[in-house]
């Protein structure tokens, strides 16, 4: 266990800069040095946005992936199957749900990215392995960016308040989407639209 008592050197890219205080709040105490390029090379880059392709271009913007040997962690609110393919094809095999970034999870996630483990959400990883690609014949999805982006925070548990934080707008608008949406998939709740969402390959 000598590896959690030597100082951990952490790079910091955030999507909303609003957000870098209260990261960097989390970080304290935890025998963790948040470094910036000046300071030269990182243990980890940790890439917080909302959803994992935000993620992945703030990796990609500092030379992951492509041939930099920085391990990632990638904490994001969002996590798509296509998505997630996408980040474990470019190399980052850690990654942390933000609902669930605790001081303790976060440390914990930093050190599993640094010796190179790969850690997923249980409940994401669920999703993954039980998402089958869309096949190519398949006809376009009735739904709209905006309702698949409502369902798929739906799907990852989060209520209307905090979708609505995530996609920025009301929760009003958030409840218009969720009627709206069900009423395309032709479902009666919440539920009832994941599963059917889910086995159609729309999230």
């Amino acid at each position: 266990m000598s590896g959690w008592a030597d100082p951990l050197r952490v790079r910091v890219a955030v999507a909303d800069p609003r957000g870098r205080e209260d990261l960097l709040a989390m970080l304290t105490g935890g025998g963790v040095a948040v470094v910036d390029e000046a300071d030269g090379p990182a243990d980890v880059l940790l890439a917080a946005a909302d959803t994992l392709d935000e993620a992945l271009a703030l990796c990609d913007s500092r030379g992951r992936p492509g041939g930099a040997t920085t391990p990632a962690l990638a904490m994001v609110g969002v996590f798509a199957p296509a998505a997630m393919r996408r980040a474990i094809a470019a190399g980052v095999r850690t990654m942390l749900w933000r609902a669930e970034a605790t001081p303790a999870n976060l440390l914990a996630a930093l050190h599993s990215a640094r010796h190179g483990d790969g850690r997923l959400p249980y409940a994401v990883l669920v999703r993954l392995l039980g998402a089958e690609p869309r096949p190519a014949s398949a006809p376009p999805s009735p739904l709209t960016v905006r309702q698949t982006e409502v369902l798929a925070l739906m799907a990852e548990g989060h209520g209307n308040a905090a979708i609505a934080r995530m996609l920025r707008c009301s929760e009003h608008t958030v409840k218009n989407v969720s009627y709206e949406l069900m009423a395309r998939l032709q479902v009666r709740n919440r539920a009832q639209a994941v599963a059917r969402a889910v086995r159609a390959g729309l999230i």
